[in-house]
């Protein structure tokens, strides 16, 4: 039966599960319509799509990051809504399956958030004494998911401090008192705190730490009259429906607050070319036909690539990829758009190596998924291989499909170091993790890490991971190795 071109057309859009159900014809308002006007050189179809494509690629950790930023500090009838821009909020308790802002979530740490506007005038943040035994971070991450400097153990040390955190565009002096300045590269930030919890019982001692954690303007710890005020923003909802519907929208505005940066300089030229960017306003909906296809199989195509980035991401260790999960700073992705995408989907907000590591399975030690609906596991640590860490480390499992924090009857997530004390080592002084979606019985419980009816993952976190041998450092090239986990039935 002969196809016609515009049959073929809606037959692949339906096809294209991130997008909607299009119907119509060309629209004077399409933005790439409009872009070609004003190029000499306008991208045909091929490259409009791969436009779209290296764009998706390029902007999903942008787009990713003001839907979290939306969820935190805009929409206060989120029911992940924290605080309003430029005030801390305290969580006296770890994430739970309750909360799903963030994949992949931390369930160690109880969080201290904070989402700075630096559009007025810098931000002071002042951090209190805490004991050498308790590991804290504070990891000031921008809106284009660079993390651009840490505060804490590590970095600076348990010792009291105030350090400012200041906008792309600031040219001030540093104030005398200040430890350290940090220069975000956009005018929005999120500055994640994470307090070490050594059990349920140490959780007033978190909040007496917590309680240290200070922030505030500069004009105000420098005892001056405040500047003017910011212009009010209009902030666009986000949700997933509309995500999917208007990805490049909530790229253009979010753009606004993030100056290029000379590595940018290329991707942004192409996605002017087809009518995205700071202050425009592209609506995928006022596309006509033709041009919906070509924007949608490249982000499709887009979404392929940063898909199997992540399955191939980091070494294979045993059935943990090593090295493929590690954040950092604008020089560290130095433009590779792919390697901060696939970082963003597979667990958004991760530590630069040196603060923490990540290996992550999806597999067991020989290859076959995960899938508590099938079978029962089991991961040992032998007797002085443990993860070497100089704070602790934990194994967190998450379901495979929405990458959250699993319900379960023991409201167990994870099991990590600070636990070791009140589980059952092996005679041989090894440790056995049960994992599995059923308990293992009343001799084992201690060691049960419950595991959904389902597919799932597992994530190992090394917290401030040692340096000398052995090390899991440098990523994927370190003297130790995760154990694999083991099927047992």
């Amino acid at each position: 039966m002969k196809i016609t071109r515009r049959r073929f057309l809606n037959a692949a859009m339906a096809s294209i599960i991130t997008l909607t159900f299009i119907t119509g014809c060309a629209v004077k308002n399409d933005a790439i319509v409009q872009a070609e006007k004003n190029e000499n050189n306008a991208p045909g179809i091929a490259e409009t799509k791969a436009i779209a494509e290296e764009g998706f690629i390029y902007g999903l950790p942008i787009v990713m990051n003001y839907a979290v930023m939306y969820a935190f500090s805009v929409d206060k009838n989120s029911s992940q809504y924290k605080a309003p821009f430029n005030v801390i909020d305290n969580l006296h308790r770890v994430f739970t399956y309750k909360d799903t802002a963030i994949i992949s979530p931390n369930s160690d740490t109880p969080y201290s958030s904070l989402w700075l506007d630096l559009r007025t005038e810098p931000i002071v943040l002042s951090v209190p004494a805490v004991e050498k035994e308790r590991y804290f971070s504070v990891m000031l991450c921008d809106g284009n998911t660079y993390n651009y400097g840490y505060i804490g153990s590590r970095a600076t040390g348990n010792e009291p401090g105030d350090y400012l955190v200041v906008g792309p565009d600031w040219k001030g002096e540093t104030p005398a008192g200040i430890k350290k300045v940090f220069r975000s590269g956009t005018q929005f930030s999120l500055v994640a705190y994470r307090t070490q919890l050594f059990n349920p019982d140490d959780m007033l001692n978190v909040e007496k730490v917590q309680a240290g954690y200070k922030v505030q303007p500069l004009s105000a710890y420098l005892h001056q009259p405040a500047p003017p005020a910011a212009p009010t923003i209009n902030f666009p909802p986000i949700d997933k429906e509309l995500v999917k519907k208007n990805f490049f929208q909530y790229l253009d505005f979010a753009l606004q607050f993030a100056p290029g940066t000379p590595e940018e300089a290329e991707i942004r030229s192409k996605l002017a070319r087809i009518g995205i960017g700071a202050g425009k306003k592209f609506n995928f909906e006022e596309l006509d036909l033709e041009h919906m296809l070509e924007v949608g199989l490249g982000m499709k195509a887009g979404e392929a690539k940063i898909e199997a980035i992540i399955a191939a991401g980091g070494k294979d260790q045993h059935g943990w990829r090593v090295g493929g999960l590690a954040g950092g700073n604008a020089a560290y992705f130095s433009g590779n758009w792919l390697a901060r995408a696939g970082l963003a989907k597979a667990g958004i907000y991760a530590n630069d190596p040196a603060e923490a590591m990540y290996p992550l399975a999806k597999v067991d030690a020989n290859g076959a998924p995960l899938d508590g609906s099938k079978h029962n596991y089991t991961l040992t640590f032998a007797a002085g291989q443990f993860p070497p860490v100089n704070a602790f480390w934990s194994v967190t499992l998450y379901d495979g499909k929405s990458q959250l924090l699993i319900k379960n009857p023991i409201n167990r997530y994870l099991i990590n170091s600070p636990m070791l004390p009140n589980m059952k080592l092996n005679k041989d002084g090894s440790l056995t993790m049960y994992i599995q979606k059923d308990s293992p019985g009343a001799a084992k419980a201690s060691n049960w890490l419950p595991a959904p009816n389902d597919t799932f993952y597992l994530l190992l976190r090394l917290y401030w991971p040692k340096t000398e041998a052995p090390s899991i450092l440098p990523p994927g090239e370190g003297t130790w190795q995760p154990p694999g986990i083991v099927k047992v039935k």
